[in-house]
């Protein structure tokens, strides 16, 4: 779902006229820039001070929660507008929730869309994974999500 450039996840049991995208998609989670809160990157690989490096899920927890400790600790990855990036973790705003990014298949490095918000049931929404939970605003419809200040 799209409205004023902002996009929403739907559960694939409504009936939706705006749809832009419908079939399995993949979430992925970027850290935003610092000063940049538009722009983000999905971390692929963390290199930390004399050669350790993450990734997976191992990346994902030390940069957002131990990278304060290696400031200097470069993150590579895709930005959210496809491109390759490497970035050092001091560069990266860890007080902002992460960017909600959506593609199309595993092997995407653009993603279809940015989104903001999740138009689902309850018992739904339960069944999420807790990252994408905590993330993303739950909305029970379409008229619920389009009720808020744009």
């Amino acid at each position: 779902m799209e409205r004023d450039g902002k996009f929403a996840l739907a559960a694939p049991s409504g009936d939706y006229d705006a749809t832009l995208y419908a079939g399995e998609m993949i979430i992925r989670y970027g850290i935003r820039y610092l000063g940049k809160p538009h722009v983000s990157v999905v971390p692929g690989l963390v290199v930390i001070d004399y050669g350790t490096m993450l990734n997976g899920e191992a990346a994902w927890e030390f940069v957002t929660r131990k990278s304060n400790l290696y400031p200097r600790a470069e993150v590579f990855g895709f930005r959210n507008d496809g491109k390759d990036e490497m970035i050092v973790v001091k560069a990266l705003d860890l007080a902002l929730p992460p960017a909600v990014l959506v593609y199309a298949d595993i092997t995407s490095t653009r993603p279809l869309a940015q989104t903001s918000a999740l138009i689902m049931p309850e018992t739904d929404y339960m069944n999420l994974a807790k990252r994408l939970r905590t993330a993303l605003p739950r909305f029970d419809s379409i008229n619920d999500w389009l009720a808020i200040p744009a």
